[in-house]
């Protein structure tokens, strides 16, 4: 028959481990909250299909979930029309010979931030030359063996 002491330390030992277990519990429900946020963004501003979880990873995430409902999401319009060309395509069309303002006018209903965004895009990605000013698009090696072919 086990002693008192024997108990004593089972005890403790018990509640020792039960004691890191929740902690261990609590670290997972952090983590498990800050994927979910990631996984709503990631979902949010992906253009590709949206990651499905299956029936059984919702029930197990169930009881470490907040009281908080999930936000519906509106379906999204169909998109742009194929036959028309991008708006980094559009924004470097315009790019001969004029100003990053005259650009902004020419491109009605676009924040002026997301013109400045495309065309700091193409100057990084060497598309794109600003002189005395004004904008100019450069002619790469690539477009001029597309072109020849």
């Amino acid at each position: 028959m086990a002693t008192l002491g024997e108990i004593e330390k089972e005890k403790q030992r018990i509640s020792e481990a039960l004691a890191r277990v929740d902690a261990q519990r609590e670290k997972l429900a952090g983590q498990l909250s800050e994927l979910e946020a990631t996984e709503r963004v990631l979902a949010r501003y992906s253009k590709g299909t949206q990651s499905k979880r299956t029936a059984a990873g919702n029930k197990a995430a169930a009881p470490v979930q907040s009281g908080r409902r999930r936000r519906a999401t509106a379906a999204k319009p169909a998109g742009r029309n194929r036959s028309e060309p991008s708006f980094g395509d559009r924004i470097l069309a315009l790019a001969n010979g004029k100003t990053q303002q005259e650009i902004a006018a020419a491109c009605k209903g676009v924040r002026p931030n997301h013109i400045g965004i495309a065309i700091a895009r193409h100057k990084r990605a060497g598309r794109i030359e600003e002189r005395d000013g004004k904008l100019y698009a450069t002619h790469s090696a690539g477009t001029e063996q597309h072109a020849a072919a």
